[in-house]
């Protein structure tokens, strides 16, 4: 055993209502803090005893057996550990919130091997290296700014990845999208690889399915403000879709093209768009229920600069216009 590893020895009894049932999924109710990957894991690895043997993970359990299970927490990161700040919206010894800046790549990956959210994250808890991806159990595009949740066990991360997967973590986002919308409505239309560019997802049939709601929140002369909320969570589903809608997200080149200055743009709007070099979304707030299930999660991250620059002048820009009408 290195010392990367925390032993730790669990008992439970095997309920007589489980009889007949594998021995794998008598594990799965006994120990849900962990995942049934791990638990078919360990049970391989000799980890798990049954009446103080060792089982195959398709044989059945008669009921009221003493089950032991030796716990592991092998390091699942080899990433380094780098001092980058965090801005920390909530944190307990099972989660935490982190604000992410526009520019910050989440995982290491080709092409950005260092310098990353991840990076951070094990300089500032060093004991994430033991939970799979360091505790992220979603992610941010590099350049979408706002809230990520980080699962500080492995207990933590199992139950966020499960409320993950039945879409009980509320995600709703701030977007700026070309074009005046009239009102709000949903996106439902799968998403897949583009067929043709593969930097690019695009909306295909046969994709997964993918739907995202959207209503107003402000108006300006060629640019609306939206509020965003995920029903599901698939690679650059938001942009995606507002792509889709043809209300593309400003700054998003991949998706929207390059830079489209309404007519008449005032100076100030002008200069705020050009220097807007990053799709206009930000990830506002988080909603999800504590991995304790003693409490609902509720955090807000604030608007980042550049973003309130550009509302401000988009703003500025309208009102400008609206003051010459009258004139």
């Amino acid at each position: 055993m290195n010392e990367s590893e925390t032993p730790a020895q669990l008992e439970a009894e095997i309920p007589l209502g489980l009889a007949g049932a594998r021995v794998d999924q008598a594990l799965a109710q006994l120990f849900p803090d962990y995942s049934r990957s791990r638990l078919s894991a360990w049970l391989k690895a000799g980890r798990v005893l049954v009446d103080g043997e060792v089982l195959r993970q398709r044989d059945p359990v008669r009921g009221g057996e003493r089950v032991t299970l030796r716990v592991i927490e092998d390091t699942q990161v080899h990433a380094a550990a780098e001092a980058i700040a965090l801005d920390i919206l909530y944190e307990d010894a099972s989660v935490l919130v982190v604000n992410k800046p526009p520019g910050l790549v989440v995982h290491p990956g080709a092409g950005n091997p260092a310098g990353t959210l991840q990076n951070a994250l094990l300089h500032h808890d060093p004991k994430l290296a033991r939970v799979p991806r360091a505790g992220l159990v979603h992610r941010l595009d590099k350049e979408t700014s706002g809230a990520l949740v980080v699962a500080r066990t492995l207990a933590a991360h199992t139950r966020l990845v499960a409320q993950l997967a039945e879409r009980d973590v509320h995600r709703q986002y701030e977007a700026v999208v070309y074009g005046t919308m009239v009102a709000g409505g949903t996106v439902d239309a799968p998403i897949g690889r583009h067929p043709r560019e593969r930097l690019r997802m695009a909306v295909v049939e046969g994709g997964r399915p993918a739907i995202t709601h959207y209503r107003v929140r402000d108006r300006y002369r060629a640019h609306t403000l939206l509020q965003v909320k995920l029903e599901t969570g698939r690679t650059h589903q938001i942009r995606v879709h507002l792509a889709h809608i043809r209300h593309p997200l400003v700054g998003d080149t991949l998706y929207g093209g390059g830079l489209k200055l309404p007519r008449g743009a005032t100076p100030a709007l002008a200069e705020a768009l050009r220097a807007f070099r990053r799709q206009a979304l930000h990830a506002e707030k988080l909603e999800f229920e504590h991995p304790s299930g003693r409490k609902l999660v509720s955090v807000e991250a604030p608007r980042p600069a550049d973003l309130e620059r550009l509302l401000a002048a988009l703003a500025e820009d309208r009102a400008a216009h609206a003051a010459g009408a009258r004139a």
